[in-house]
């Protein structure tokens, strides 16, 4: 019999890395509090920014008046949807996925609508905190408030409100006219399931909903920015991708990628949700309109799980049939994924991993991007791939049951193995 210190021993005499205790490089730093995070912050002359959010899930703005909040002392600039140019549609990868820079842009700051409740509409920066924030409440927003959605089923009904004029339904290659909140139907297809589920001797169908979930880092987004006299660009930020912080601000402010550096700070957690930029480019603004003094924008607790991206809330649909010796004969799934206010849900990346652990002949397998009034949604380990396996796997479990099987003698049964095609395609 091995010990474990024979194990041990055996380990170390083949590895220099794996099973050893490496010292953490930061660790010091961080238990001895000399770690800078993005809110430790500060440079000299700085400003202090604050975002005025939108109190309505769904609502054009008719009009923003800050002359008010101009005239407070302390009070050095005020940035709204206005002061950011004007872009059009341009899809790029960022590392998560592929998104629009438009829609990137106005998830940032709103242009003519507001999409979700935490939308951000203004921004002001002053001498203090305190003034900053007594001049939000003198910037003046008249809405015309509209119907609002929150799930993908509501929102896929023929009567529901459309949050994107302009958004056509992307199905096999092409795009369907009417207006509309589904942004892609994604298929995947393999064999006959009608005849698959007609040699079934147990079916099991069941439909599942997921609610959003946030992330929930304990360090809140921040950003401390300076445009400098010689129009270069520097951001201090709280982040996971400090490249695709240098693209947003980049992308969202056409401004040459070669002008802007962005150094990265300790991160209090992210978990994907750190990817994107919410205040960088703001801050940018803030910093170059009150004259090249650099901003600081810090994200409360209540900005953060308003205006940062969650993940998909979902509603599936699967359904699976089996032989009484246990084989599945087919599978279907039905899948609506929440995207937020802007397409781009890991609708896809839940449709692969949904029934990828098992070998399948009939097979098929409908996904929905849909848009609704809440933020717009970003990575969150593994996107997509929870909901999806959430829903699968409790069916699977419920028809191991019906036939009397082992659920995990059931799953070595249909597992598939080396040279297998996933339903999307890969071997």
């Amino acid at each position: 019999m091995i010990t474990t210190e024979e194990t041990q021993v055996e380990t170390e005499k083949k590895y220099s890395v794996i099973g050893s205790r490496p010292i953490r490089p930061d660790g010091t730093d961080k238990v001895t509090g000399r770690a800078l995070y993005a809110a430790d912050k500060y440079l000299p002359g700085m400003l202090y920014g604050e975002m005025l959010r939108s109190p309505h899930a769904h609502a054009k703005i008719v009009d923003i008046d800050y002359s008010e909040a101009l005239k407070i002392e302390g009070v050095k600039a005020v940035v709204t949807g206005k002061d950011f140019p004007s872009l059009e549609d341009l899809i790029k990868n960022t590392g998560e996925g592929a998104v629009n820079i438009r829609h990137r842009s106005d998830t940032i700051m709103a242009k003519d609508k507001v999409l979700f409740q935490g939308h951000a509409v203004a921004a002001v920066a002053a001498t203090t905190k305190r003034i900053a924030k007594l001049a939000l409440d003198k910037v003046k927003v008249t809405y015309e408030v509209l119907p609002h959605v929150l799930t993908a089923p509501d929102a896929m009904k023929a009567d529901a409100p459309i949050l994107l004029d302009d958004l056509k339904t992307r199905e096999f290659g092409k795009r369907l006219e009417g207006k509309t909140n589904v942004a892609v139907h994604h298929q995947i297809k393999r064999g006959d399931v009608e005849q698959g589920f007609k040699e079934a001797d147990v079916v099991v169908e069941r439909e599942f909903n997921t609610s959003t979930v946030h992330q929930g880092y304990i360090e809140p987004q921040s950003s401390t920015s300076l445009y400098n006299n010689d129009g270069e660009i520097k951001v201090w930020t709280s982040t996971q991708s400090a490249f695709g912080i240098r693209g947003d601000v980049s992308d969202v402010l056409q401004i040459p990628v070669s002008r802007i550096e962005v150094t990265p700070l300790e991160i209090g957690g992210g978990f994907g949700g750190k990817v994107p930029s919410y205040l960088d480019p703001v801050a940018v603004l803030l910093s170059k309109k009150s004259g090249y003094r650099p901003v600081k924008l810090t994200m409360s607790r209540k900005d953060v799980l308003t205006a940062t991206g969650p993940t998909s809330g979902s509603y599936i649909k699967v359904k699976v049939g089996a032989k009484k010796t246990g084989e599945i004969t087919a599978a279907q799934v039905y899948m609506a994924y929440e995207a937020g206010a802007y397409p781009g849900s890991p609708m896809g990346a839940g449709a692969g991993v949904i029934l990828a652990p098992y070998k399948l002949e009939n097979i098929l397998i409908d996904g929905y991007d849909v848009v609704v009034n809440k933020p717009k949604v970003e990575a969150y380990r593994a996107p997509g791939g929870t909901n999806a396996a959430f829903a699968s796997e409790s069916v699977m479990d419920e028809v191991s049951e019906k036939l009397n099987m082992d659920p995990l003698e059931f799953r070595l049964l249909n597992a598939v193995q080396e040279g297998d095609r996933r339903s999307d395609g890969p071997i």
